[in-house]
């Protein structure tokens, strides 16, 4: 199953113990964490500050990786998880157009057969 999800994460420059970093270094840092997960395919930025990571992948530990962006960058919280719905197509019929065979029927004899019900059926032999 593949998931969709979007982590706002505080990206304005903030010291830590190696000195203050500022607001692209946090967010390159945010993105290498990010694709360090297990199950990541892709991570971008979005939102009009680039405030948000967005995470695509298969089964993507959220919790995880919401708890290691706080660690090691700052605040971090989810705020979509969403699966990517597979559209099934739904094949029509086919439709088979089949000739009618031509039956030759040979002429046999045929004898009534009276049932005792009063009516006659004609039976080929």
């Amino acid at each position: 199953m593949k998931q969709t999800v979007v982590i706002k994460v505080d990206m304005d420059g903030h010291k830590s113990f190696f000195g203050e970093l500022d607001g692209q270094k946090v967010r390159s840092k945010a993105l290498k964490i990010a694709v360090g997960i297990s199950g990541v395919v892709s991570a971008s930025l979005k939102g009009d500050e680039k405030n948000q990571i967005e995470v695509k992948g298969e089964r993507i530990d959220t919790v995880k990786l919401t708890k290691l962006l706080r660690k090691k960058v700052g605040f971090a919280d989810i705020i979509t998880v969403a699966e990517e719905k597979k559209e099934e197509k739904k094949e029509e019929p086919k439709v088979e157009y089949m000739a009618w065979p031509y039956h030759y029927t040979p002429s046999y004899s045929s004898y009534p057969f009276y049932a005792p019900s009063g009516i006659t059926y004609y039976c080929s032999q």
